[in-house]
């Protein structure tokens, strides 16, 4: 009973990784726990794979390097519904234009997109194409995947190791996760990033480590904490970073 339990946990924390990280249509028998993040990077690890087969066939037909390295943007935007880049894009907005702490989150609730945020989405987009042309060609697919998968665990880390700035939406909806969880989310998008590059995830895993560290000191200088909007940031500035090492490794 107890290991047929623990599989229907298990899956089921996948199904509310899925839901939560992606648009795909997922029908949960139960609401996400803030313990599935253990399960966020095996998201990832999907939605890479995803994006690299449509970027991977286009590139194999004849496309060159730079339009398949946006096509896999497209799929994976499309995918996750620019969840990541928007968080990116309000968190610029909120650290960077907002007077105090209250002016901070009330500009990162904002749907709207300000000249901080535009500029930090065009240029992670930007890094993120030209590292991904680099990659392609060079046929390292492997590379994009443990990043996609890799790239899903800052976000636990962050949640379990700071308090929500904000005390409402989806991120405190969902709860703060133990740091045991969240350490299964790293192991896990380890484990995908070593089986897929072998040593070479190190570098990897260590510079997503000091960005989230350091965006996490921010976050917490400036809001007192974490947002959804802080958790998207990471991700996309952990993605950004290990596609840029990974490329100059190879």
């Amino acid at each position: 009973m107890y290991d047929r339990d623990t599989a229907r946990n298990m899956g089921q924390d996948i199904l509310s990784a899925f839901s939560l990280l992606t648009r795909l249509p997922v029908s949960l028998r139960a609401a996400p726990r803030a313990n599935g993040c253990w399960a966020w990077p095996v998201a990832g690890f999907a939605v890479g794979a995803a994006s690299v087969m449509v970027a991977a066939g286009a590139f194999r037909f004849g496309v060159p390097a730079g339009p398949s390295a946006v096509v896999l943007l497209i799929v994976s935007a499309l995918l996750t519904g620019g969840l990541h880049e928007d968080g990116l894009a309000d968190s610029a907005d909120g650290l960077i234009g907002g007077r105090d702490r209250a002016h901070r989150l009330e500009i990162m609730k904002d749907s709207r997109i300000g000249s901080y945020g535009a500029l930090a989405l065009g240029l992670i987009l930007l890094l993120r194409s030209f590292a991904l042309v680099a990659l392609i060609t060079a046929g390292a697919w492997g590379a994009i995947l443990a990043v996609a998968a890799l790239s899903r665990a800052p976000m636990a880390v962050l949640m379990a190791l700071l308090p929500n700035a904000r005390g409402t939406g989806l991120a405190q909806s969902l709860g703060q996760p133990s740091q045991k969880s969240a350490g299964l989310a790293v192991l896990q998008g380890m484990g995908i990033a070593f089986a897929l590059c072998g040593f070479a995830a190190l570098p990897l895993a260590l510079g997503a480590a000091a960005v989230t560290f350091a965006l996490g000191t921010y976050a917490k200088e400036k809001i007192g904490g974490q947002t959804g909007d802080i958790l998207g940031a990471s991700q996309q500035l952990t993605e950004a970073f290990m596609l840029t090492v990974a490329a100059a490794l190879i």
